[in-house]
């Protein structure tokens, strides 16, 4: 009876459930929030698929209209500039005078300033705290101009690139997803950026 007693103990190689990556959350979900999860038919997909799009998304810090923006005129000198022996620009008499904001924003009536939050576009160039200049009269990017989007109520910062009739929203940095633009989101794009302002980096 002993031995039978210890065959039938401990833990048995192989045994029990499997070892994953993904942990069990509880939360409470009230008001349209809680409708949206009823109504769908795989509850964990939903949520998972709705907190994926949050992370995505790159948030977009303070808009400001090109037109608030004070004029600002600087010495612009008409001479090609390479990186070799150095060329001496202390004659004002070779300087003109250019407003900054005008070359920037050719149509500044439709142009916006927003400075950016996230990394989900570095590869673009386009790092956190930068600031950008988006153009609202253009609204159709092609796949290689960057688009301030709207999607479902949120901003964001992406490619729009479209293949077998399905939009999708790509990021520039391989640690962030492709988000699939479904027949069911609320999709526009706001605007093209034209120019990213930041400082030099090391």
């Amino acid at each position: 009876m002993d031995n039978a007693k210890c065959n039938h103990g401990g833990r048995r190689p192989g045994a029990g459930r499997p070892r994953t990556d993904s942990h069990l959350y509880a939360f409470r979900a009230g008001g349209s929030v809680a409708q949206a999860i009823d109504r769908s038919d795989n509850k964990s997909k939903f949520i998972n698929d709705c907190i994926t799009t949050a992370l995505t998304m790159q948030p977009l810090g303070t808009v400001y209209h090109a037109d608030r923006v004070k004029p600002l005129h600087l010495p612009y000198f008409d001479i090609s500039v390479v990186a070799g022996f150095p060329i001496p620009l202390d004659n004002d008499e070779l300087a003109q005078d250019i407003e900054l904001l005008r070359m920037l924003c050719p149509n500044p009536e439709a142009s916006y300033l927003i400075r950016v939050e996230g990394n989900s576009m570095i590869d673009a160039d386009i790092h956190s705290g930068d600031l950008l200049i988006v153009d609202k009269s253009n609204r159709n990017p092609s796949q290689h101009e960057v688009a301030l989007c709207e999607l479902n109520g949120e901003y964001t910062i992406k490619y729009v690139h479209t293949r077998n009739g399905q939009g999708y929203l790509v990021p520039a940095n391989p640690d962030f997803p492709e988000i699939a633009i479904t027949p069911g989101d609320s999709f526009n794009v706001w605007g093209v950026v034209t120019y990213i302002i930041h400082r030099p980096r090391a």
